[in-house]
């Protein structure tokens, strides 16, 4: 049995919806979805990506 990924709300999210989701995932991969549930998930990338894309966003500010 595969273990489901832990959710975490982005905390730069207000309330209700419309919000950003990102899970750790098997493989070194990061999962993106725009709510809690993995069937709407929209993007699955690697930690590295992530990381530097996290890096580029907080440099532009």
């Amino acid at each position: 049995m595969t273990a489901q990924p832990t959710w975490q709300k982005s905390s730069f999210c207000g309330e209700g919806d419309a919000c950003v989701y990102v899970a750790s995932a098997p493989g070194a991969l990061v999962k993106v979805a725009d709510r809690v549930d993995p069937a709407h998930l929209v993007l699955a990338t690697t930690q590295a990506a992530w990381a530097d894309f996290l890096r580029a966003v907080k440099e532009s500010g």
